[in-house]
Order: structure tokens, then sequence, then C-alpha cells
């Protein structure tokens, strides 16, 4: 099995979806930059998408059909992904909400305030700037108030794959420079269970990507030209 990523957009999903397994050092394979464009990966992910999955004959997209695909697969603990209907339902509540709400805030804050300057060499005007880091700490407020609240983890006493697919999305604004758990202790110390529970060795390994990328060289031409429609559609 193969879960295929770029050395831009790694997918830490996973990386980490299943720590306890030893074929988890396997699942990832990283591409070159920019081949999720090509005409030949159309047939893994005719959308030219990263992260993407291959088993054997069977091919899958979009990062939570992945991960929910890797529990089942694996037969994980089941605190991560619970049998009980309600801790269930808890889990794929958070997952519904994220794609519109943290993830979307997210990848703003981190292509406005580092891909866009360094990687594609287009400046981002200040007053964009601030509503976007605004709308990433309204979004952060959600996720502290609304889903973490006084427990510790996101859906009750232990880690789910919403704590994982939660951590991955923060940890691209952490990658560009936000301060994101400036100003929320309880996700400042949600954020410290959740790497101990997944295992500092591998939560880095997952992230080590993201948290260089304001080293990443300036794009070449022909991946500027490529990347920015797609870029502009995904963070609108």
């Amino acid at each position: 099995m193969k879960v295929l990523h770029n050395g831009l957009w790694p997918s830490p999903y996973c990386l980490t979806a299943c720590p306890a397994l030893s074929e988890t050092s396997h699942l990832s394979s990283r591409s070159p930059l920019g081949e999720h464009l090509s005409d030949a990966f159309a047939r893994v992910n005719p959308m030219k998408r990263v992260p993407a999955m291959m088993d054997g004959g069977f091919t899958l997209c979009e990062s939570v059909a992945i991960l929910l695909y890797l529990a089942h697969k694996y037969k994980v603990p089941d605190h991560w992904y619970p049998q009980d209907l309600q801790a269930r339902a808890r889990v794929d509540e958070y997952l519904a909400w994220q794609h519109t709400g943290l993830r979307r805030s997210c990848l703003r804050a981190l292509w406005h305030k580092v891909m866009f300057p360094v990687f594609l060499g287009e400046q981002i005007p200040p007053e964009t700037l601030a509503a976007t880091l605004a709308e990433l700490d309204v979004n952060l407020q959600v996720l502290e108030d609304k889903f973490l609240q006084d427990k510790d983890f996101l859906v009750g006493p232990h880690i789910s794959l919403a704590d994982l697919v939660a951590i991955t999305e923060l940890m691209h604004p952490v990658g560009g420079g936000c301060s994101v758990f400036e100003g929320h202790p309880r996700l400042a110390a949600w954020y410290q269970r959740v790497e101990a529970a997944v295992g500092k060795d591998l939560f880095r390994e997952a992230h080590e990507v993201i948290l260089k990328v304001k080293d990443c060289p300036p794009a070449d031409l022909i991946i500027k030209q490529k990347l920015m429609p797609r870029v502009l559609a995904m963070i609108q």
C-alpha cells in the first residue's frame, strides 16, 4: 500500500493514522513536487490532488476517506474510531465541521502568511492577512469551546482520529509562523497530550516538511503557473 503526497504537501494524516502498527512506516510515499498535476497521476486521482492512496488495484483520494480506510483495514484500537455509536458520532461531527471550518482557515493562514510571498513571490495586502488571521482565531475558539471544552481530547479521555485531523490542520499555520496556541491555554495543553499520545518522533516525522515550509525555495515559473489557479480555488 502507498499513500502518495508531494514534498510540499505531506500527508501527516496518514503517517500518524496507525502509530501502533509496524506497517505505518511504509504507508507514505513522497512524489516530486508538481507530479500530482501530471496526466499520469490522474490515473490515481482524476482530480490531480494529494494525498491519494493505492492499495493493490484500489485507489482512493481525500484525506479523511483515506484515514478511515486505514483505520478499518488495520483494525486500530477502538479509541481511534470508537464502536460506541455516540462516541463515533462525535468523531464524525468534528470531521464534517473541519472541512469548512478549521481546515479552510488554517490553509488560508499558511498561504497568506508564507506561501504566497515566499513560494509564489506574490505579496498579500496587510488587511487581507489580518482578516485571515482573525478568521483563524474564530475557528480556534470554536475548536476550544465547542469540541475540546474541558476534556483531555476532542471526543473524550482518549485520542481519536478527530485529534489527528485537528492537530494536522493546526500545524499548517504553526509552520507558517503563526502563534496558534497563544491565548488558547486549553489548546496548548491538548497539543502536548496529542504529541505524547502519537509519540514525539512520529509526530515530528509527520510534520517535518510543514515545519520547515518558511525555508522552501521559490517555485519555478512552470510550477507557479500550474499551482496558482488551484491554490486560489482551494483557499477562496
